[in-house]
């Protein structure tokens, strides 16, 4: 954005801080990091703030609870060095990675809710037959087990492993996701959490608040963007007020 900054109004580094509930340090943090225009100084070194540092300010508050610190940070820095295109491109790849935990929520609960209920029934299964009733090969169960996606135990007589119905609940599972295109790294989480649970149908309330929070996200996004998009029309408004002024 340069040095253009709308002059209606000068704003000491508290009078931004109060409104949001900040320190007076935290806005000279944040100015030094490029979230907000470089300020100007007075006669004596005091820094010298405009509505448009409020407005930048707002802005990037409104992107933190959508975007994660960090990524907030990079757009406000980016859009105030006039880089937009780049400022754009990170705010689409946050909208990319909410749909792709969007999908990702929607296979992990129509893998869940295809699943049995575990059998209250004693014995196991060895690996022969789970591998036929998956349609899987032997060794692909073997490197589930390696990435910890399923815990047989051994028979103490033969060394063979022999798969509780927990087991066979935890490859299903596993087996559906990997059809789904997840990597293991990205399962093992879910079995674990299934694990914790006690099975299924306590996860219920977590898949619950997953797709309430991935609607605030979604929503934080768009709250975000007509903050920003409110920031770059006064920075523009500002920049075109400035080269229009008459020189002297």
């Amino acid at each position: 954005m340069g040095r253009n900054l709308r002059t209606g109004g000068r704003l000491r580094p508290v009078d931004l801080a109060r409104e949001h509930g900040l320190s007076t340090q935290a806005v000279r943090n944040y100015e030094a990091d490029g979230i907000l225009p470089a300020a100007e100084r007075g006669p004596h070194g005091y820094r010298t703030y405009t509505p448009l540092h409020a407005q930048a300010l707002r802005a990037f508050l409104a992107l933190v609870p959508g975007h994660g610190h960090a990524t907030a940070a990079a757009i406000m820095e980016s859009v105030n060095r006039s880089a937009i295109e780049e400022a754009l491109r990170l705010i689409d790849e946050s909208h990319a990675q909410l749909l792709e935990d969007r999908r990702t929520l929607q296979v992990v609960t129509a893998a869940l809710r295809d699943l049995e209920p575990v059998p209250q029934e004693r014995g196991g299964t060895f690996v022969g037959p789970l591998s036929r009733k998956l349609g899987v090969r032997p060794a692909t169960l073997r490197t589930w087990e390696r990435a910890g996606l399923l815990q047989p135990e051994r028979d103490p007589r033969t060394g063979y492993r022999v798969y509780s119905a927990a087991d066979v609940r935890d490859a299903k599972l596993t087996h559906q996701l990997r059809r789904g295109g997840y990597r293991l790294e990205r399962i093992a989480p879910l079995i674990e959490q299934v694990r914790s649970a006690g099975g299924v149908v306590p996860l219920e309330s977590t898949l619950r608040d997953w797709h309430s929070r991935l609607s605030a996200r979604g929503r934080a996004l768009l709250s975000g963007a007509a903050a920003l998009d409110a920031y770059l029309s006064d920075a523009t408004t500002d920049t075109i007020e400035t080269m229009t002024l008459p020189r002297n």
